[in-house]
């Protein structure tokens, strides 16, 4: 009997304290889509990936080329001396698909540092925010099925994120 008594204060008291906690919730990828920061990293990245589609471009096309080129001199090349040149132009093809997957990745890897760089000075914001407003737990919106708006602090973080960070160091 004093186990039930004991667990029902211990129950009753410990959801007193939950009760005053205060959770709020923002959307991260909103954020980062569109602050200054954020833009200022899709540009940079935009134009990045457009430099590299243009070289590929031209690589491709010099490539196909010399592919046209051989297959018009196959009956005239020797044997042996077409079958180099198929083996040669087969390493250019394959590397300029390391060229790519390299450029890809370094591509990738500018991205998640960016980005990376946002997230910091959003969770020191964030840490800020919640020690000056007594918040408890702060969620990302994308984990949320329903909330009221007046728990949502993606604009005061956006607003705090702007103030802050312009742009981002590639």
């Amino acid at each position: 009997m004093k186990k039930i008594l004991l667990l029902f204060f211990l129950f009753f008291f410990a959801s007193n304290t939950y009760a005053n906690s205060k959770v709020l919730y923002l959307d991260i990828n909103f954020i980062l889509n569109t602050s200054t920061a954020g833009k200022f990293l899709n540009s940079e990245l935009n134009n990045i990936n457009k430099k590299n589609l243009e070289e590929f471009k031209k690589i491709e096309n010099s490539i196909k080329s010399e592919d046209d080129k051989l297959s018009k001199q196959k009956n005239i090349l020797k044997e042996d001396e077409y079958k180099s040149k198929v083996i040669e132009l087969r390493s250019k093809y394959k590397s300029f698909q390391e060229l790519m997957k390299k450029k890809n990745n370094d591509l990738n890897k500018i991205r998640e540092n960016g980005a990376n760089q946002i997230l910091i000075v959003i969770n020191e914001l964030l840490t800020d925010y919640s020690n000056k407003n007594n918040v408890s737990l702060i969620v990302d919106k994308k984990n949320i099925i329903l909330g009221k708006k007046e728990l949502d602090v993606t604009n005061i973080i956006l607003d705090l994120l702007n103030k802050k960070i312009k742009k981002v160091d590639l």
